[in-house]
């Protein structure tokens, strides 16, 4: 006689316990990291007054005033960025690679006076942004990031299925009963925080994704495209606007990060004309005409410009506007001046456009202080639900073991439930080889627990 087959209601159960094991701790990080990062705008001129205001004055130095006097504090020091001020009483900021560090240095672009410098790296937003992005280990901490956050997807919808009220009263369910005590209480806590914030958890889950260097990647190929005609006539690199961004700072919007970098068109006369010559190299635009032509072209404040790297590379012009519809991306060559890429709102797809609107929400920018808020409170669930999960685990577990629900085989299988969680397995591919592993654990588990012990075989 056949064995039947195992429910899906335990099935589910077994998922979800072993996905909250794994993704509870990340949760946990990912909320705190957020909270700190949600609330950079009020933070940072908290703890960085003295870097980021300034006095006005009459007259403001020019960019290329303020980047001599960078050099001449950093003499052995590369600049690969310049932030302009961002309005009459901020500071302008300089990142300048020194001594083997990244530092931001931040200069009163009235008085050309050296206010300070930061650690680009490890400073609080930096720090906590890398650890929300990739725990500062790099690509294995994206993927570890990434798996979370997949198989926090599973995590909800293993969770709702759970949560589905079968004949209880609304209590429990619903609403939490405070009057009970100990692991009902926390159970309820768990689940309840979990119903009410599962549609605003996948959200912040399938929002972060986008930014993955796995999933968010393809995502990205897949989805985001521009017309081929935009860059007929653009000299291209094989580098990606991508490369501009880090773990600890945003310079190109999502929607340009699989963009082609073009390549300074006039670079090969010039350099022609300098191997010629006896004195230094060919010249190029000031950085100050940079500025201009971002003046010029109305780009929001707040942008940044990336210096050129290279004798063939470009200065880019970006703002990664809390409202993306005034994001703007300029490419401009450094020797002609030419703009060579101007890529705005109006050019996004629309996936695009909804990806960007999504990434803003995530961050708590996009509506200002009632966007902060909302998230803040998303936040404080995520921390609440992942906290109730491992008490409840922790309560429940048998003595000296890890408690895994135990199947039974008396209530049929749901095959919808199981084609959902294969639909999860095909649309988050680490999701589903890791999901996978831990069947072939479960199983081997399960094996292992049935065969006798040695002595006791013959």
């Amino acid at each position: 006689m056949s064995r039947p087959t195992p429910s899906f209601y335990n099935l589910a159960w077994r998922w979800h316990f072993y996905a909250g094991l794994f993704v509870a701790p990340f949760m946990i990080l990912l909320a705190l990291t957020g909270i700190i990062y949600l609330f950079k705008p009020q933070l940072d001129p908290l703890m960085y007054d003295h870097l980021l205001n300034v006095t006005p004055g009459h007259h403001r130095l020019s960019a290329d005033e303020q980047l001599q006097r960078v050099r001449l504090d950093y003499p052995q020091g590369h600049v690969s960025q310049y932030l302009p001020p961002v309005n009459p009483e901020r500071s302008a900021q300089w990142v300048v690679s020194h001594d083997g560090r990244e530092l931001n240095v931040f200069i009163n672009p009235y008085s050309g006076e050296v206010l300070g410098e930061q650690d680009a790296r490890f400073n609080l937003q930096a720090v906590a942004r890398a650890l929300h992005g990739e725990l500062m280990i790099g690509t294995v901490g994206d993927r570890l990031v990434e798996l979370a956050a997949g198989w926090g997807v599973v995590l909800v919808v293993s969770g709702l299925y759970l949560w589905w009220p079968r004949g209880q009263s609304a209590a429990g369910i619903l609403w939490p009963r405070l009057s009970r005590r100990g692991r009902v209480l926390w159970r309820d806590l768990h689940a309840v925080t979990g119903f009410w914030g599962a549609a605003l958890l996948l959200f912040m889950l399938l929002s972060g994704m986008t930014w993955t260097g796995f999933w968010g990647k393809q995502y990205a190929d897949l989805w985001n495209r521009f017309p081929v005609a935009m860059w007929n006539n653009v000299p291209q690199s094989d580098i990606e606007a991508r490369s501009l961004n880090t773990p600890t700072r945003q310079t190109v919007p999502w929607a340009l990060e699989n963009t082609p970098l073009p390549v300074s068109g006039a670079h090969a006369e010039h350099m022609a004309h300098a191997a010629h010559a006896s004195g230094p190299a060919a010249p190029g635009i000031s950085l100050q005409q940079v500025v201009d032509t971002a003046t010029a072209r109305k780009v929001e404040p707040g942008y940044s410009i990336t210096l050129p790297a290279t004798a063939t590379g470009v200065f880019t012009i970006a703002v990664f506007a809390d409202d993306p519809r005034n994001d703007a991306t300029l490419h401009v060559d450094q020797y002609s001046g030419q703009v060579l890429a101007d890529v705005r709102w109006e050019q996004y797809a629309s996936l695009a456009r909804a990806t960007e609107m999504g990434v803003m929400l995530h961050e708590g920018k996009l509506f200002g202080t009632l966007n902060q808020i909302v998230i803040l409170l998303v936040c404080l669930m995520i921390l609440l639900s992942s906290v109730s999960g491992l008490v409840i685990w922790w309560k429940r577990r048998p003595q000296g073991r890890l408690g895994v629900p135990p199947l039974r085989h008396d209530l049929p299988t749901w095959k919808t439930g199981v084609l959902i969680i294969l639909a999860l397995a095909i649309a988050f591919p680490l999701v589903g080889a890791s999901l996978l592993a831990v069947w072939l654990l479960d199983r081997l588990l399960m094996i292992l627990r049935k065969t006798p012990p040695l002595e006791l075989r013959s």
